[in-house]
């Protein structure tokens, strides 16, 4: 039995600062340390004593997260690029506002490999390509507990990655989860089959409010 717990960074200062998030760095806002910590707590109560293996975004705000999270189990965490939320380019750090109003909807035709009107972010060919090597390194692994803790946009790649769904597949499909989330993800022993046992949960969060959105991540 291989479990899967993917953990969305919790808030962060561009959060309240309305600002656009992907690559730029923000570290956790006292609210988020404490949703970090509440995070921690259930994913503990989830685990119980399975031995368990737990991977970040080296981006500070999931890092910060993870490492709350590796306190609490009393386990270290390893950095991957990889699982870096999406990149907006020059639109990173700039307020959400300038971004939405230069933003262009992907067209049918050109889904994953559209800039978005920012010419210099990522597509969603290249976050996929980047998050879909990371989770395969991840949980070709032999340990059947891991945790990895991603961005809000991400996640949709990590759990398309993590059913095996066709790259080019992935521009019309997403998971929306607000910050703090936890997504289980379960392949049993007999049919292999990869399970969604739990899609962003954010029951142990002990107020909700306004979570990450594709461009503030």
């Amino acid at each position: 039995m291989k479990n899967i717990f993917v953990v969305t960074h919790t808030q962060s200062v561009h959060h309240v600062e309305n600002k656009v998030g992907g690559w730029y760095d923000t570290e956790l806002t006292p609210r988020g340390r404490a949703d970090a910590e509440a995070t921690a707590g259930k994913l503990a109560a989830l685990i119980g004593n399975a031995s368990v293996e737990i991977f970040s975004s080296d981006l500070l705000r999931a890092s910060q997260t993870a490492a709350i999270i590796a306190e609490h189990l009393k386990r270290p965490f390893e950095t991957i690029n990889g699982l870096r939320e999406i990149s907006y380019g020059s639109a990173g750090g700039m307020p959400q506002e300038w971004l939405d109003a230069r933003q262009i909807p992907a067209p049918h035709h050109d889904r994953m490999d559209h800039r978005g009107g920012i010419a210099d972010g990522e597509t969603r060919r290249e976050v996929a390509e980047r998050v879909y090597c990371s989770v395969d390194a991840i949980i070709s692994r032999p340990c059947p507990t891991q945790i990895i803790v991603t961005h809000g946009f991400a996640l949709t790649f990590v759990i398309a990655a993590w059913i095996k769904m066709p790259i080019d597949s992935v521009g019309y499909v997403s998971f929306p989860a607000r910050s703090g989330s936890i997504t289980h993800l379960r392949q049993d022993d007999y049919w292999q089959s990869r399970s969604v046992i739990a899609l962003a949960d954010v029951s142990h969060l002990k107020a909700s409010y306004e979570g990450s959105s594709e461009a503030s991540a």
